[in-house]
């Protein structure tokens, strides 16, 4: 496979991947910020009823205190394990982040550098055809001046004579007259002067 054509589905790739990652990581956060709500709330609800037990009987006081106590050590440790994974799922979360930002950026960068190639490659085939295209038209200018010199010798024309396209039909491969390749039109000329042709650059050296 051509390593342009590699480069380009492995950023893809890892544009996918770090999108699927990004989403888990966004939904575990969520998950994670619910439960540290649910605690937060318990915790309010801890609160007041350690606030009404204070003025409750003094050995359901002590018995209740206790339970609650242990209850709040509890929550106070599972809201201190939530904290932790929230900012660890905080922190996964930017990391795809950037790396979803980084792949991005090197897709955008590939896709630039492969439509920078095609249009360079698009240029050197243009140029090519427009050499191609010159060569051939001086070629059939070429002709056209050789099937005008022996018009002139079979005929016994002057040098101010000017043939028609007609005139040397029977000079050329299939009697058809040369077209230029680029669309250009053509002038016969007297004999002692050169073909030409409408396109600049298409010329015919005397």
């Amino acid at each position: 496979m051509n390593p342009k054509r590699w480069f380009a589905w492995a950023c893809l790739a890892l544009v996918l991947v770090a999108e699927i990652s990004l989403f888990r990581a966004n939904r575990q956060r969520d998950a994670v910020q619910t439960d540290l709500h649910n605690a937060q709330v318990q915790l309010r609800q801890l609160q007041d009823e350690l606030d009404e037990l204070k003025n409750s009987d003094a050995s359901v006081q002590a018995a209740e205190i206790l339970r609650l106590r242990k209850q709040n050590q509890f929550l106070t440790n599972q809201l201190a394990a939530l904290d932790f994974s929230n900012a660890q799922s905080n922190a996964e979360s930017r990391s795809n982040a950037q790396h979803l930002a980084t792949a991005r950026s090197a897709l955008r960068l590939q896709q630039d550098h492969l439509a920078q190639l095609q249009t360079e490659n698009q240029q050197i085939v243009d140029a090519s055809a427009a050499v191609i295209a010159k060569k051939t038209c001086i070629n059939n200018l070429r002709l056209i001046d050789d099937a005008k010199q022996q018009w002139a010798a079979d005929n016994d024309k002057p040098n101010d004579a000017v043939p028609t396209a007609k005139d040397l039909l029977p000079y050329f491969k299939d009697n058809v007259f040369p077209a230029c390749p680029s669309g250009g039109a053509y002038s016969i000329n007297r004999v002692d002067e050169v073909p030409t042709c409408s396109i600049p650059g298409h010329a015919l050296q005397p």
